[in-house]
């Protein structure tokens, strides 16, 4: 299985809802880190470790594919 094939197959529940929370979670580290205000730099830190953490659990769950789900032959196109 490629990527694109991995990418493309059918993700179990709990990690649909982990990509959910992990794209809220980038969503607002992007908002903090692009605000128009002077924030701590804890808080500025923290927003970018939200970011990265998010984008690989992101990733990560959309990577994950059911069990058993069967694998495309070879030079299948979707």
């Amino acid at each position: 299985m490629n990527l694109i094939q991995r990418f493309s197959a059918p993700t179990p529940s709990f990690f649909r809802k982990l990509r959910n929370v992990a794209l809220v979670l980038t969503a607002v580290s992007g908002s903090l880190l692009a605000a128009p205000v002077v924030l701590p730099a804890l808080v500025v830190q923290l927003a970018s470790y939200l970011a990265v953490a998010g984008s690989v659990a992101m990733a990560v769950s959309q990577a994950t594919t059911e069990e058993g789900t069967p694998v495309p032959p070879e030079g299948y196109e979707p």
